[in-house]
């Protein structure tokens, strides 16, 4: 591992990939909120809501990590087009929180109310017809695919060399693809899964590798790598980085997810068992526990009127079936699985080695 001294004190902000990102985004919502305004005036609230969506607060994680497959790829430090190119990633995240929110039926992201529940207010305080959270839920469809639409958009018009837009293309393409299936599986485990047979981890794992680990890490470096020019070679070494890092990074959150502090993490204790997500952690927690108490938990994770007090309640089934502990173990497996790759990664540039470590770690080592 690096030592301390030389591993730079915020990953994100090294190059100022994070300051370029944003205003890479804040002048793409500049025009994005003209073009709005004037198709009509009727439309400023919905410019007015992406772009503090978009503005305010976010890690900026995904885009650091393409940032650095280009810098790993040889790309040159700095740049307008590789600012765009990263910052598409992020409105291809912020596409997917809005539509998550609102199948999880989330009323805050990041601290503050989520989109379709910022629609909802609209219409109550302008006195509108007809039903306020329909027409909250409408908008956050067709709002999140807006910006599905937009991060189309953003990347393919970067300013990068249109050839090295179009061999990144495909993998682009295959990253939103992924993110939509692992979706549909995770809104289809609820449902339809049985949680007690011996497939639940299997599945719980699927969704986690495509819901998040490959779109969160392994395909923005990919990405990134392809816009500079990389190789089979270094895609592949990139992909084997940060698949297990990806998968790490979910398995914190889902952690932080039954375990997190609000204000740290910007959603109310235990938001994921309200939800009723059936993470890894979950699934482990299920076949640990006593048979009464696995049903309990399964019966009552996600219930639409879960108090305050069985929230807890789960949290301590959770807590005591070993789960967090398994977690934990797998996410130490992964971490040495990420790391020994990175190390034997050829990379072009070795600054770009020290920065991923320094990524890795801000990734997977976060607080609950």
């Amino acid at each position: 591992m690096t030592s301390s001294s030389t591993r730079p004190a915020n990953p994100i902000d090294v190059e100022d990939v994070r300051t370029r990102v944003n205003a890479a985004l804040a002048a793409f919502m500049d025009g994005q909120s003209a073009l709005l305004g004037k198709i009509s005036p009727q439309l400023v609230p919905a410019a007015d809501a992406l772009r503090d969506f978009l503005l305010d607060g976010g890690k900026r994680l995904r885009p650091a990590f393409c940032y650095w497959g280009w810098r790993a790829a040889g790309g040159a430090a700095g740049g307008e087009g590789i600012a765009n190119a990263a910052a598409a990633l992020e409105l291809l995240q912020a596409s997917a929180l809005v539509h998550d929110d609102l199948m999880d039926r989330s009323d805050t992201r990041r601290g503050l109310p989520s989109v379709h529940r910022r629609f909802e207010a609209l219409h109550r305080d302008s006195g509108w017809r007809g039903d306020r959270e329909q027409y909250g839920a409408s908008a956050a469809v067709l709002l999140g695919d807006l910006l599905l639409i937009w991060c189309d958009e953003l990347f393919l018009r970067s300013g990068l060399d249109p050839a090295a837009v179009l061999a990144a293309k495909p993998v682009f393409d295959l990253m939103r693809t992924e993110v939509m299936l692992g979706q549909y599986l995770d809104v289809l485990e609820p449902v339809a899964g049985d949680s007690s047979d011996e497939g639940a981890l299997e599945r719980a794992r699927t969704v986690l590798h495509y819901k998040s680990a490959k779109y969160t890490i392994e395909r923005p470096l990919q990405v990134g790598a392809l816009l500079a020019g990389a190789g089979p070679e270094l895609v592949e070494a990139l992909g084997a980085f940060g698949l297990p890092l990806g998968e790490a990074f979910q398995l914190r959150d889902d952690l932080l997810g039954v375990f997190g502090d609000p204000a740290v993490t910007g959603k109310p204790a235990g938001d994921d068992l309200r939800e009723g997500k059936r993470t890894l952690l979950v699934a482990h927690a299920m076949r640990a526990l006593p048979q009464a108490d696995a049903r309990h938990l399964d019966a009552r994770l996600g219930a639409p009127d879960l108090a305050a007090e069985e929230v807890a309640e789960l949290r301590g089934l959770v807590a005591r079936s070993g789960a967090p502990e398994l977690v934990e173990q797998r996410i130490e497996e992964l971490m040495g699985q990420s790391l020994a790759a990175l190390a034997a990664a050829p990379l072009a540039d070795e600054r770009a080695r020290t920065v991923l470590l320094a990524l890795a770690e801000a990734a997977t080592v976060r607080k609950y």
